[in-house]
């Protein structure tokens, strides 16, 4: 029996080895190329995209939209950023919205979400390293099927990279509507701790359509607030010319990055409510303070952005962090895409000579 075994594995190898032999691929073979160029400091000085698309799964407000950014590179000393985001439409696209539009017991008006971010980063240290890069064999054969069922070789070609260590710095102004009945289960309050002038607190219920339902206490919530913090910056801009193959280029600008988040001024809408209830000891118009409600003004995020050095590309980004809010709900996770980004060195002087 163990004979057997043996014998049965010893196949199971040999046969593995044999078809392994098989796929080798015919075409790996060493490719030869010619360097274009390797500069990683002679890249755009100024960027400005579109973002078709974000989402942010912020637990204050799940949101989806659209917005813009600009980044300015001068030289080697610093860079500025500039940035909004913006939701399409209430309907899907701004969720605290669109259910207290749906919803909501109280009279606050409903906020739409704004996100407004602008700020520097100081390179406190800005170097060129050696390094590689792995760059896809392609020919102009492969397109089509034939490229899609293809698993693609790459080369390793020899490259500078610019590094930047950077310390940043900037404000982030934001408003939204949100949910208070989740913020109060949340810090295990009800309704009945948000207070008029006359100490009587909101109802937890309502009577609708001959019977009782919940009372849903929508408001909103606006931030100005700062962000500081590091990041660390790759640069490659390296382009060779291969033999047999199309030309082979790396040019992303790829940046991680850390922040504190700081709100000093953080504000909630009091809630305003008219009880239409002639015979309800609370009739009439009522403001409700929310100062009860706990709230976080500091926070923290570690994000990734990604760009390319090109006059016609396109960028991609991404944060996860907690925001200063009310407290419970700042917990997010942001992604981006920009389409189209436009890039210029900014600079149109040409030589001139006399005849």
């Amino acid at each position: 029996m163990n004979h057997r075994f043996l014998i049965s594995i010893a196949a199971f190898l040999a046969v593995s080895v044999s078809l392994f032999a098989q796929g080798e691929r015919k075409d790996k073979t060493a490719v030869t190329y010619e360097e274009l160029y390797d500069e990683p400091y002679s890249v755009n000085k100024l960027f400005v995209g579109f973002i078709p698309l974000y989402a942010d799964m912020f637990v204050t407000n799940v949101n989806a939209g659209y917005g813009a950014e600009a980044i300015y590179y001068h030289k080697d000393k610093f860079n500025i950023r500039v940035h909004f985001r913006k939701t399409y439409s209430q309907q899907f696209y701004d969720f605290a919205r669109d259910l207290a539009s749906k919803k909501s017991d109280v009279d606050n008006r409903t906020e739409i979400y704004n996100y407004y971010e602008f700020g520097g980063t100081y390179h406190i240290k800005d170097f060129e390293e050696s390094s590689k890069t792995k760059m896809f064999l392609y020919k102009n054969s492969y397109k089509g099927n034939k490229w899609a069922a293809r698993v693609p070789l790459n080369a390793e070609v020899p490259c500078k990279v610019r590094k930047i260590y950077g310390v940043r710095l900037g404000g982030v102004i934001w408003d939204s509507s949100t949910d208070l009945g989740r913020a109060l289960e949340k810090q295990d309050m009800s309704n009945a701790d948000l207070k008029n002038e006359e100490g009587v607190g909101l109802p937890e219920t309502i009577f609708v359509s001959g019977r009782n339902e919940s009372f849903d206490v929508f408001s909103n919530i606006a931030s100005k607030g700062l962000y500081i913090g590091g990041s660390m910056t790759w640069i490659k801009n390296v382009a060779v010319n291969f033999d047999k193959f199309e030309e082979g280029i790396d040019d992303l600008i790829f940046t991680v990055y850390v922040d504190a988040l700081y709100s000093p001024s953080l504000e909630i809408d009091d809630v305003v409510y008219v009880d239409e209830d002639t015979s309800s000891p609370t009739f009439g118009t009522h403001t409700y303070d929310v100062s009860p409600l706990e709230i976080k003004k500091f926070g923290f995020r570690a994000g990734m952005d990604g760009r390319f050095n090109r006059m016609f590309s396109w960028s991609y980004g991404g944060e996860i962090g907690y925001r200063p809010t009310v407290g419970g709900r700042g917990f997010y996770a942001m992604l981006k895409i920009a389409f189209p980004v436009f890039g210029t060195n900014l600079d149109y002087k040409v030589e001139s000579f006399g005849k």
